[in-house]
């Protein structure tokens, strides 16, 4: 029988010999791209083997007076070379690396590739820019901190930072507050060469912010340890809101707010009792030592941990006032929570010794 006569078996057929040619044609693709990925792998080995002895012996100080022609085909390659060599670098190593990027004309270059589609491209300049302190490329460096994508703004805020502190902590500071979105880690990694100017734009802030916008722009204080003005926090302290109250108690490090701090240890909610706690054993002084006794038979057990841990970190009690402490309590739940963190104590101590 032939396919003129069956035309099931025709479209079987054909369809086999239309599989065979996509498998063909897939496995040419995928031989064209191994062979694509070999070719890259081998300029880069070129370019590392051409370029980081010249980039080290920078690093120490031989500085080359003359530099070879940096091709096409390595910038890609050395871009990225000079970036992670100068993650791990500080000061004048630094500087002779931006040295070398601008003899080769490398800060045009990264600005253009701002503008460019390929994302790797844009990443990779705004590292470098940021490195270089290049101020030309803020305007460039503002738009793409605007963009959609976290890791491309990300990266453009903390070139940002890098270029200009006072400025970036002006533009960043409420930016940040407002995008919860980002995490708190990726804030204050970036904002940690920033922290005086922020410090004044939070203080400048805080009276203006509303019970929504307050505990993150706490939250960033704490991430910073940036220590802002009392009168501040007392506000803070004196809101009502639980989550503005936990942040603020959390950044509490003066004696100055040692009577808002007494006043909230008997707060109705479990969490502010804790951050009570854990602020005054920094701020509180040897008349505190009472109310703090008294938070080991609270109803809930994180208060009664935290109280306990305060007690344990007071500088002025010792191993023998501890004890005392511990033989005159009643309560069974109090005096296991004062043992239990004594004896993390020890711990803790033996491992220190060890080490």
């Amino acid at each position: 029988m032939s396919f003129k006569e069956d035309p099931i078996l025709a479209a079987a057929f054909w369809t086999g010999i239309a599989a065979l040619l996509l498998t063909l044609l897939l496995g040419l693709q995928i031989v064209r791209l191994r062979i694509a990925l070999r070719a890259r792998e081998r300029r880069k080995a070129r370019t590392l083997a051409r370029w980081r002895p010249l980039l080290n012996a920078a690093i120490v100080g031989e500085i080359p007076q003359q530099l070879p022609p940096l091709r096409g085909s390595e910038r890609l390659h050395f871009i990225k070379l000079w970036v992670h060599l100068q993650a791990s670098l500080r000061g004048d190593a630094g500087a002779a690396l931006n040295g070398i990027a601008c003899r080769l004309g490398l800060d045009n270059e990264a600005r253009a590739m701002l503008g460019r589609r390929a994302r790797t491209e844009r990443l990779l300049a705004a590292l470098m820019l940021g490195h270089l302190g290049d101020r030309q490329a803020w305007p460039q460096l503002l738009r793409l901190a605007g963009m959609d994508d976290p890791t491309l703004s990300l990266t453009a805020l903390w070139a940002l930072v890098r270029i200009d502190p006072q400025a970036a902590a002006e533009y960043l500071t409420p930016l940040f507050i407002e995008r919860e979105d980002w995490a708190m880690s990726h804030v204050a990694g970036i904002l940690q060469q920033a922290g005086t100017p922020v410090a004044a734009v939070l203080a400048g802030m805080l009276p203006r912010l509303n019970a929504q916008r307050l505990p993150r722009a706490l939250r960033i204080a704490e991430a910073l340890r940036i220590e802002l003005p009392a009168e501040s926090l007392a506000a803070a302290l004196a809101s009502g809101e639980v989550a503005i109250v936990t942040a603020a108690l959390r950044i509490v490090n003066t004696p100055l707010l040692q009577e808002p701090v007494r006043t909230l240890l008997l707060d109705e909610d479990w969490q502010v009792r804790v951050q009570a706690a854990k602020a005054l054993g920094r701020v509180g002084d040897r008349g505190d030592v009472e109310r703090l006794v008294a938070m080991l038979a609270d109803r809930e057990w994180w208060v009664r941990y935290r109280a306990a841990q305060a007690l344990v970190e007071l500088p002025w009690l010792k191993r023998a006032d501890l004890d005392a402490l511990h033989a005159k309590l009643d309560d069974r739940y109090a005096a296991d929570m004062l043992a239990q963190v004594m004896a993390e104590q020890d711990a803790l101590a033996e491992e220190t010794e060890a080490a």
